[in-house]
């Protein structure tokens, strides 16, 4: 196999898995949202306002998320950067799983890894500029 033909093969195969950890974060959001809902639904919590308030964060987050993954399957040039953040957050959230007195290792590692594996394949120079535009493409309805 021609070694151009083989890059071609890594880069698509690398934007398919971006897109598939994306899609799958997507949907891993929002089954934490449908979770805290029954939850708030079927337990008393201790404050209703920080129930709410968390489920409205989730919410968001699912939303921004669901965005970004479907247009990584479109590899519009804007998810790239959102993806990162994301990436980044998620991150965070991983180290802090780590840490503390209820501390989930195992949640750790399942937020740390495909955050890793995502934001390493976004920042490869092949898979970046395959979220860019050349000059001959516009920007959609930009003519």
């Amino acid at each position: 196999m021609p070694p151009a033909a083989s890059a071609s093969t890594g880069v698509k195969a690398a934007l398919v898995v971006v897109s598939a950890i994306l899609v799958l974060e997507a949907l891993a959001l929002i089954a934490v949202v449908i979770w805290l809902v029954v939850d708030l639904l079927a337990l008393q919590p201790s404050s209703y306002a920080t129930a709410i308030a968390l489920i409205v964060l989730v919410l968001i987050a699912a939303v921004w998320v669901s965005a970004v993954a479907v247009g990584s399957l479109r590899r519009a040039p804007w998810t790239r950067a959102g993806a990162i953040v994301w990436q980044i957050l998620q991150v965070s959230i991983a180290v802090g799983a780590f840490q503390g007195l209820f501390a989930r290792p195992d949640i750790g590692w399942l937020l740390l890894v495909p955050a890793v594996v995502v934001a390493g394949l976004l920042l490869w120079t092949p898979v970046r500029l395959a979220y860019t535009r050349t000059e001959h493409e516009s920007a959609p309805g930009a003519d």
